[in-house]
């Protein structure tokens, strides 16, 4: 699986209340959540997203609270990867459950600046600068997980694999 977007940028310790703030959770609304991403850090970032673009953050990104609005409005504001230097474990976790891919590379982060359009390969893990082409690596997904995204999650893959049977 590949993608390739344009980059919104993010620093460190962006948490689940600043993807998606507490005000909006009495909905469960997929595309309600989205139109709310990250608007108390980027009020510009929902007007500007198209389908593809890509995420690239620091340290610590979806801190905070366990919640799985937060990949959720991710994803349904159609970001089709998040890269960072390190993930709040629980985040990874809801990002790969509910088929938002997401990969560590402190070198990409280095690496790439807001506006900058990346590509990205999950089977090799190989990240890809286009505006500067600049190459980095970062570990592939192993196979089940490829599946679990591919699927649009664990629901959707334990469904689909219910067929299969």
């Amino acid at each position: 699986m590949q993608v390739q977007g344009t980059v919104f940028r993010y620093g460190d310790n962006v948490d689940t209340d600043v993807i998606i703030p507490a005000r909006y959770l009495n909905t469960s609304n997929h595309k309600e959540l989205a139109q709310h991403c990250m608007e108390d850090l980027d009020q510009n970032f929902i007007k500007q997203v198209k389908q593809g673009d890509i995420m690239v953050a620091d340290k610590n990104f979806g801190c905070g609270s366990s919640r799985e609005h937060a990949p959720i409005a991710i994803k349904e504001s159609g970001i089709s990867c998040v890269i960072a230097r390190t993930f709040a474990r629980i985040f990874f976790r809801n990002a790969i459950n509910i088929g938002l891919p997401i990969l560590e590379c402190p070198e990409a982060c280095d690496g790439i600046k807001a506006g900058d359009v990346v590509s990205v390969d999950f089977s090799t893990g190989t990240i890809t600068n286009v505006t500067t082409g600049s190459v980095f690596q970062s570990e592939p997904f192993p196979p089940f997980m490829q599946d679990l995204i591919a699927n649009g999650g664990l629901a959707g893959y334990i469904a689909n694999r219910g067929k299969q049977a």
